[in-house]
């Protein structure tokens, strides 16, 4: 008896219906992969990126780990921004966070939680970095979400600071970078209004996002 089998009917209903819809569709698919866009977001079962877009498959490429975090010192993550920069040539980089995000609420607490403790040390980073003005939120899901805002745009600072996106500016190639965040309690994007497209307008727009959400936060 196959395991999961309700999964493998899932698929082949899954698949009949595409196929019925347009029957060239696996077949170009499987030719060709020239997305626009990089999706880094969370692992959160509730977060697809697909969905959340309404693109198909082919449409996206995507990265996602706890807490839509970036650091320049995560292979994994760097790598496929390096492919999808340098040989899939996308044209966006959306760095999407989620409200009530398990992670970001994680790294609020001291309750050990093992090895995960040591990624969302970054997490916890942001905190440390605007700690006073959180500290100001009275209501913890208003503070867990201010945080939510602020890692994004934390973390679309460190793509933009990396290598792979200062090298592919530096040859002229077109890249913006964009600091969203999604609300499962209505499935809509709320746009934080930091999208860098060269490496001259990093520092202004990420001051200015970052004074916008602390000032929202007062």
């Amino acid at each position: 008896m196959r395991i999961l089998g309700h999964l493998f009917e899932n698929n082949r209903e899954w698949a009949d219906k595409i196929s019925a819809e347009d029957p060239e569709f696996f077949k170009e698919l499987s030719n060709q992969q020239n997305p626009e866009y990089l999706w880094i977001g969370c692992s959160d079962s509730r977060v697809p990126a697909n969905q959340i877009i309404n693109l198909p498959p082919g449409e996206v490429f995507v990265h996602r780990n706890i807490a839509n975090v970036v650091v320049h010192t995560d292979m994994n993550c760097l790598s496929v921004i390096q492919y999808a920069v340098d040989f899939l040539k996308v044209k966006h980089i959306i760095v999407c966070g989620h409200y009530g995000c398990g992670g970001v609420e994680g790294a609020m607490n001291d309750s050990p939680k093992g090895l995960v403790d040591n990624w969302l040390g970054h997490v916890r980073d942001v905190y440390k970095k605007h700690e006073d003005a959180l500290d100001g939120i009275e209501k913890f899901e208003d503070r867990r979400n201010k945080l939510c805002e602020l890692n994004v745009i934390e973390q679309v600072a460190n793509v933009c600071g990396s290598t792979i996106i200062q090298d592919a500016w530096k040859r002229g190639q077109e890249l913006a970078v964009h600091g969203w965040v999604y609300s499962l309690e209505n499935g809509l994007l709320h746009d934080l209004n930091i999208c860098v497209r060269a490496p001259e307008e990093l520092s202004s727009i990420y001051k200015t996002a970052i004074a916008k959400e602390l000032g929202a936060a007062e």
